[in-house]
């Protein structure tokens, strides 16, 4: 099996560039000549617009098949990340992160090994979960502090502003949160 050749999400690239463009389907629709069950269809991933389909829906959107695949999520279902794989890079000679999820997808995990700016706040649109692999860090959020050790976690609500920093030296802590281009919605409104 040759993991490279992977299928072309291209809904996805879709959907972003029309909400990017704050435009309804209707209005894709209207400018491209294609239907709107059948725009819906491709954004969903339930259809596959041929070559000359995804020129229309492009310059419906203002922009090139091209870019709209070279958007596209691959259609992988398993993307295995290994320990010795990944960015390697941190704000600091002792900090690194790495992405432990490639791709354009709906959920995000980072790992965090070593120092970490202190400094610096983070707000994200949607929620996230930290999670303290080994060491010990020390989160403010809404005005608290929370000392979190080794298999300690901390959720943090979308819209929360936090910093954090390690208070162990070579600390490891993982972050997963929903990607920010996905809209959360809360279920019980």
């Amino acid at each position: 099996m040759d993991e490279q050749k992977e299928t072309l999400r291209v809904g996805s690239a879709v959907r972003r560039r029309r909400r990017q463009l704050e435009l309804t389907l209707a209005v894709v629709a209207e400018r491209s000549g294609l239907s709107v069950p059948f725009l819906s269809q491709v954004e969903n991933e339930r259809a596959r617009p041929s070559r000359r389909s995804l020129q229309r829906v492009a310059d419906a959107l203002l922009t090139t098949d091209v870019e709209l695949l070279a958007a596209a999520d691959p259609a992988c279902t398993v993307d295995l990340v290994r320990a010795d794989e990944g960015d390697g890079e941190g704000s600091s000679p002792d900090a690194r992160v790495r992405t432990l999820v490639r791709g354009h997808h709906q959920l995000h995990a980072i790992e965090f090994t070593g120092d970490h700016d202190e400094g610096r706040e983070f707000q994200h649109r949607n929620d996230e979960l930290m999670y303290v692999v080994g060491g010990a860090v020390e989160v403010e959020a809404e005005g608290r502090a929370h000392r979190l050790g080794r298999g300690d976690s901390l959720y943090l609500t979308g819209g929360v502003r936090h910093r954090w920093r390690a208070t162990v030296p070579d600390s490891q802590v993982l972050v997963v949160a929903v990607a920010d281009h996905i809209e959360a919605t809360d279920a019980r409104r």
